[in-house]
């Protein structure tokens, strides 16, 4: 059964989603406000974290980059509806998905399943538990780990995701709806910037090249390649 942990202030919401989850097979823990949540995010293990961005004592931005410093445990936000600009700031300290209130039942626990499905584990991972070697990367499939040069980059779930099928698909152009659905588990919507902010996240955290080239290459209006 997976675990999820809901952090929201609003109590008769938490109610109904927590009724909403269990049905849909999944075991909630719910924190109202963001020092509770943090707390149990950080001494408890979830599969999920639903995080909502206006709470009491911590905010859902302060929670998540508190978080971020030990664990990469996947974090949908969830925002006021028409909210940009608490979208764009998630995805850049680290959140997975966002989704915007009210939201729809049946999309809520869609794009639940989707990053569960995304950061967990296949038996034909299992298998494979040396990970492969691509350029100067490890990446370890079955444990959602990257290395570069020996060295454990901290990336977050979708993070891992979309490296891995650039990289696995070195040269070859990656359109943004391939990796949208791929990678983020949803189709492409106009004036969505998720996965540019994913990108841009994963560039940072990607160290320098020894041969001084840049890994990944923008091809303007259409995707991306990873260089070889």
């Amino acid at each position: 059964m997976n675990r999820i942990l809901l952090i929201d202030d609003d109590f008769g919401l938490s109610e109904l989603l927590g009724q909403l989850l269990e049905l849909e097979g999944f075991k909630l823990t719910i924190a109202h406000d963001g020092q509770a949540g943090l707390d149990l995010a950080l001494s408890c293990d979830f599969d999920l974290i639903l995080l909502d961005v206006m709470l009491p004592k911590l905010n859902g931005f302060e929670v998540l980059k508190a978080l971020r410093l030990h664990k990469q445990t996947p974090v949908m936000m969830l925002t006021a509806k028409g909210d940009e600009i608490d979208r764009v700031v998630g995805l850049e300290i680290g959140a997975d998905d966002y989704l915007p209130k009210p939201f729809n039942d049946r999309e809520l626990v869609a794009r639940v399943r989707a990053i569960i499905r995304r950061s967990g584990l296949s038996v034909q991972e299992l298998q494979n538990p040396h990970g492969q070697m691509l350029g100067d990367l490890l990446l370890d499939q079955s444990r959602q780990e990257a290395y570069c040069n020996d060295k454990l980059l901290m990336l977050t779930a979708t993070e891992f995701g979309l490296l891995y099928s650039l990289a696995n698909n070195a040269g070859e152009l990656m359109t943004k709806e391939v990796l949208s659905e791929e990678v983020l588990g949803k189709k492409l919507m106009p004036f969505d910037r998720s996965l540019d902010m994913h990108l841009s996240n994963l560039r940072k955290k990607l160290p320098p090249r020894d041969d001084g080239r840049p890994r990944v290459k923008t091809i303007r209006g259409k995707g991306y390649i990873w260089i070889p």
